[in-house]
């Protein structure tokens, strides 16, 4: 972690944990077979629908995190990822973030071979 990264109390800002899960999430997209460049191609979009997240320690000026993902659910039109996010071995926040495929009508179910793609992920 980075001295900009902490906040007065000597942890990472909240916000920060959002920031790294959506670096991880170009990563994940990719390690299912869906590289954000190739994705975008398919008529629609996946976009952020919803975020959460929960704490149980906090990262520290000096800490090194690493983040994992993996898909939680897959419905119709959504999916949503957890990432897990670690100082060392120790859990420090879990983000949920569901994404939503949308064209230009609005949203949509996958598109079969992103389906596909997803289900094996």
């Amino acid at each position: 972690m980075r001295y900009a990264e902490c906040d007065q109390q000597g942890v990472v800002f909240n916000a920060h944990y959002l920031t790294y899960a959506d670096e991880a999430s170009t990563e994940w997209w990719a390690s299912v077979g869906l590289p954000w460049d190739d994705l975008i191609t398919r008529g629609g979009e996946a976009m952020v629908r919803a975020s959460t997240l929960e704490w149980s320690s906090s990262a520290r000026w000096g800490d090194t995190v690493s983040v994992d993902a993996a898909m939680d659910r897959l419905g119709t039109s959504s999916l949503t990822v957890r990432f897990t996010i670690r100082a060392g071995t120790r859990e420090c926040c879990t983000v949920l973030t569901t994404y939503v495929w949308v064209t230009p009508e609005g949203p949509a179910p996958w598109p079969e071979d992103v389906r596909a793609l997803l289900s094996v992920g």
